[in-house]
């Protein structure tokens, strides 16, 4: 195949950009894109491209999660947030995933920071995070994946990070890097509301909106707090305990919704435990602005047979959960 430097044309999306320079992550199991049977909307075009050849895409993607939401509201929609963790398989697998889970419609996704102590994490995204871990993702590396293929996507990207990731790299240089890479959202799951205001003035310094999370425990005078500093929505986890699939939705859900209602006119998503499409359904019915699967999502992409088979197969549930909102 003849070496292209450059490459431009006018698709349905945008203006596609071919750049043959080397990815600066690892590259691994990186599948052909002659071997894939995606749905790509640009798929004849990666059919004729070197595997290793990163594809820019310029695309309207500056916008900011609350704008988002603003958005979808103003349409009368519910926000899909899948989650995958970055670096399982490999760095070179979470750009195609990202990129798959863009084109099926994401509203937003949320891209998980591993870490070797995931307390609230149950046990695929545990395995997920060692899996990573264990074939040597670093910071650096994903900061380098994100700031490659952030422009590629239409939807805006969340970190989900645990702090002692954060505080190893320094507050003010974590916020700082995440938001040149692109970044425009940040979820830290185990700091107490009280300890978040240095998190919080950081975050806004950079740009990035600092989502805060409220669960059915919290007392309704502590979730006001949580709501009125919360940026981007509020986080509603929907069961107590670490995340993971759950057979159904917690019950207590739709009168969570209806107090966090009552105190905020800002978007709401329910997280923990969504792991099927009905299940997405039903939240939606209930009231929230978003629904965010993890478990069952990491789970298909991590634990495939190959690289190409787990996007195959997260391209097809994907949108299984996409179409449940529509």
């Amino acid at each position: 195949m003849a070496i292209l430097s450059s490459l431009k044309l006018t698709t349905t999306s945008g203006f596609l950009q071919l750049n043959t320079k080397k990815p600066r992550y690892p590259v691994h199991h990186l599948p052909s894109p002659s071997q894939t049977a995606l749905n790509f909307p640009i798929k004849k075009l990666l059919d004729e491209l070197n595997p290793r050849d990163t594809l820019t895409l310029t695309r309207a993607s500056n916008i900011s999660i609350s704008q988002t939401f603003t958005k979808l509201k103003s349409q009368g929609k519910v926000a899909f947030i899948p989650y995958i963790t970055a670096g399982d398989p490999d760095l070179s697998t979470t750009i195609q995933a990202l990129k798959v889970l863009d084109s099926c419609g994401s509203d937003v996704i949320e891209l998980g920071i591993p870490y070797s102590d995931p307390s609230l994490d149950g046990p695929v995204i545990r395995a997920s995070a060692s899996r990573s871990l264990a074939g040597g993702t670093k910071f650096n590396n994903i900061i380098s994946m994100l700031e490659d293929v952030v422009s590629q996507l239409s939807c805006p990207i969340t970190l989900f990070s645990y702090y002692n990731p954060i505080i190893k790299h320094g507050i003010e240089n974590f916020m700082s890097t995440i938001s040149q890479a692109g970044v425009r959202g940040l979820v830290v799951p185990d700091v107490p509301f009280e300890n978040t205001q240095r998190l919080r003035n950081e975050a806004t310094k950079n740009n990035v909106e600092l989502v805060l999370l409220t669960t059915p425990t919290t007392t309704t005078c502590r979730m006001k707090d949580i709501v009125r500093a919360s940026e981007g929505f509020v986080y509603l986890v929907s069961a107590v305990g670490v995340t993971g699939a759950r057979p159904r939705v917690n019950e207590q859900v739709p009168s969570l919704l209806r107090e966090i209602k009552e105190a905020t006119n800002k978007a709401v998503a329910v997280g923990f435990g969504l792991s099927k499409p009905e299940h997405v359904k039903q939240v939606a019915e209930w009231g929230a602005d978003g629904a965010i699967v993890g478990s069952a999502i990491v789970k298909v992409l991590g634990e495939a047979r190959s690289p190409l088979q787990g996007l195959r197969d997260l391209d097809t549930f994907a949108k299984s959960f996409k179409a449940a909102l529509l």
